[in-house]
């Protein structure tokens, strides 16, 4: 298991996430683990009882686990929502974007390589879940 890359003050969820179809069947699950072709809407209903969720990336170019996050944090969650799988430095900024607060590549990142992916586009132009303010909107400050 590799390191995990966190963008969160709280402590991490230590045990491990239980699949779509599981959670919905449960009452005491708090972990959930979206794979590709999942649907993150069926989370909302009980999305005030996760405290994270899994978003698995298979190979590094499906591309539906950012339309996970991203549904999930314009419903309203504010728990974890970390990358899994095939994660690489340069996505990394993206899926900021989308609202990933945390990765668990299958293969470790090089530090300096992360830091230089996540400094990369200090300045945005659409509307981000990661709280930056676009450039088009700076200008009315």
């Amino acid at each position: 298991m590799t390191d995990i890359l966190r963008f969160r003050d709280d402590e991490a969820v230590d045990h491990p996430a239980v699949t779509v179809d599981a959670f919905l069947e449960q009452t005491n699950a708090n972990a959930v683990r979206i794979e590709p072709g999942d649907d993150a809407r069926d989370l909302l209903p009980q999305i005030g009882q996760i405290q994270l969720v899994e978003v698995n990336f298979p190979v590094f170019g499906d591309g539906r686990g950012y339309s996970a996050a991203r549904i999930l944090r314009e419903a309203g969650y504010e728990g974890e929502i970390r990358a899994v799988g095939d994660v690489l430095a340069d996505q990394l900024n993206n899926m900021r974007r989308c609202g990933f607060d945390a990765f668990e590549p299958d293969a470790p990142l090089d530090p300096e390589v992360t830091k230089r992916a996540l400094d990369t586009w200090p300045e945005v132009y659409q509307a981000t879940t990661d709280g930056r303010n676009p450039i088009w909107n700076k200008r009315h400050e």
